[in-house]
């Protein structure tokens, strides 16, 4: 199926800047150009209270920003894990899409600024990641948040660093984790699925290059790839897990790695759905303002998040 006529508008218009592509800049290039991106479909929706505070990391403090929805608490919690190839995007890049998903599933959102490769290479955004969600945990009658419904959230590296601490707190004891939210996630260094095959080249918003670009950055060695806290796919065992929502673009390169750790999750018993955008680019979750799709995709997680947390 050709892409969304939305989504190629969108491409299109990308394409005639002549910006160039990820793998084509530096670390410091592509942050600063996605952070100048900030706001360019509009402002973001008002929420009943945002908060910024640091919180203990595992290698000093980490930035997170709280965001309160309507109605009484204890309110149900979402930590949230931004995408961006661990490499770009922050607290900020991703902001209006907090703001959605806590109007929309009536949650408390808990936004954590990890640290960033090349920087700080692999395991750092998947500790800092596991560090912020034990403390929302153990901090929840402060947050007023109820410690029994809290779900984990990404999207793209993101939704990796979300799988990836699942695992680490069935492995490690805790915390307790409810749901899990993959928005397209990263589950695999693999570039010989046909996704790849079929998305990663020209034309397209993520490139093949371009993750080769982030993989390179994030892991140490090739041996990281066979970690599963790196690449949760490798896990032998996916049992235990929680339920879990995939989200996956039908023309993104991470289409098939993301299905598979779906189709994983299901045969290791945990109640998986998995639902594919047809027409869709990676990136397309956030871009509800002038993509219909992504409104459907925003209106299934919080829908979903809802049932699954009792908003």
């Amino acid at each position: 199926m050709p892409l969304d006529p939305q989504a190629q508008v969108l491409l299109d218009q990308l394409a005639a800047l002549g910006a160039p592509a990820f793998h084509e800049k530096t670390p410091e290039q592509a942050r600063a150009d996605t952070i100048a991106g900030v706001g360019a479909f509009g402002d973001p929706p008002d929420v009943a209270a945002v908060e910024d505070r640091t919180i203990p990391g595992p290698d000093g403090d980490l930035a997170i920003r709280i965001y309160t929805p309507e109605g009484d608490a204890p309110h149900a919690g979402v930590v949230f894990f931004h995408g961006g190839g661990w490499v770009i995007c922050n607290l900020d890049t991703h902001d209006a899409l907090c703001r959605e998903l806590t109007n929309q599933a009536g949650v408390k959102v808990v936004s954590v600024d990890y640290r960033l490769a090349p920087e700080h290479k692999y395991p750092a955004a998947a500790e800092d990641c596991y560090a912020a969600t034990q403390w929302v945990v153990e901090h929840a009658a402060e947050l007023d948040i109820d410690p029994a419904r809290i779900a984990i959230a990404g999207d793209s590296a993101g939704g990796n660093l979300a799988a990836a601490v699942t695992l680490m707190a069935r492995d490690r004891g805790g915390p307790q984790v409810a749901f899990q939210l993959l928005v397209y996630p990263v589950t695999d260094r693999d570039y010989s699925t046909d996704s790849y095959n079929e998305h990663g080249g020209e034309g397209n918003f993520l490139l093949k290059e371009d993750m080769m670009w982030f993989w390179d950055h994030y892991l140490r060695s090739d041996a990281d790839a066979k970690d599963p806290y790196a690449a949760p796919l490798q896990a032998q065992d996916l049992s235990g897990l929680p339920p879990a929502l995939v989200i996956t673009g039908e023309c993104d390169v991470l289409r098939d790695e993301g299905e598979a750790y779906a189709r994983r999750l299901s045969e290791a018993g945990v109640p998986t759905t998995q639902t594919r955008y047809p027409g869709m680019f990676h990136g397309f979750f956030g871009m509800n303002v002038i993509l219909d799709r992504a409104k459907e995709a925003q209106a299934e997680a919080a829908a979903t998040l809802r049932e699954a947390l009792g908003t």
